[in-house]
C-alpha cells in the first residue's frame, strides 16, 4: 500500500532499521517522500502493524549505468527481522517499480554499501545486476 502522511512516525522507526537518525527526524525525511511528485512510499502491514517500508524517487542526474532520465530509484528498503524471507521486500520492491513505470521510468536502480552484504544479496536476489564499485572520499576545506 501507498503510505500516506499520517503514517509517517510509525514507518520511521522501520527506516531505522537502514538509515540513521531518530525518530523525530526520519518522521520529517518519510513526510517529506511522501509529499513528493518524485517519490513514493509503500509499506506493509502484518498483524495490525507497519513490517515493511519501501521509499524509491525519481533521480534526474546520473544514475551509475544507467542510459535514460529520469531513472526510478530504491532509496531504502526494511523489513522487520520476524517478517524477512516472506516476499515482503520483494512485494514492496514491485510496488516502487510499477509506480516508475506509471512516472515514466525504463529503468530502475538503487545501491548499497560495500561492506553491506545482507543488502548485496537482497539485490542480486531480486534481479538487480551490479553496474559499478566505488570508494567516496572527503576533506575538510
Amino acid at each position: 500500500m501507498k503510505a500516506e502522511r499520517k503514517d509517517a512516525a510509525r514507518l520511521a522507526d522501520l527506516v531505522k532499521l537502514i538509515w540513521s537518525g531518530d525518530t523525530e527526524q526520519l518522521t520529517r525525511v518519510i513526510e517529506g517522500y511522501i509529499a513528493s511528485d518524485h517519490a513514493a512510499v509503500f509499506a506493509q502491514t502484518a498483524d495490525n502493524i507497519f513490517v515493511g517500508a519501501a521509499v524509491c524517487s525519481l533521480r534526474h542526474d546520473y544514475v551509475e549505468g544507467c542510459e535514460t532520465s529520469p531513472v526510478g530509484y530504491l532509496e531504502g528498503i526494511s523489513v522487520k527481522e520476524a517478517y524477512r524471507h516472506r516476499g515482503i521486500a520483494k512485494s514492496l520492491l514491485e510496488e516502487c517499480e510499477q509506480w516508475a513505470r506509471e512516472k515514466g521510468c525504463r529503468e530502475f536502480a538503487s545501491d548499497c554499501e560495500l561492506t553491506n552484504t545482507d543488502s548485496l544479496h537482497f539485490h542480486r536476489s531480486i534481479g538487480f545486476h551490479e553496474a559499478n564499485r566505488i570508494i567516496c572520499f572527503t576533506k575538510k576545506l
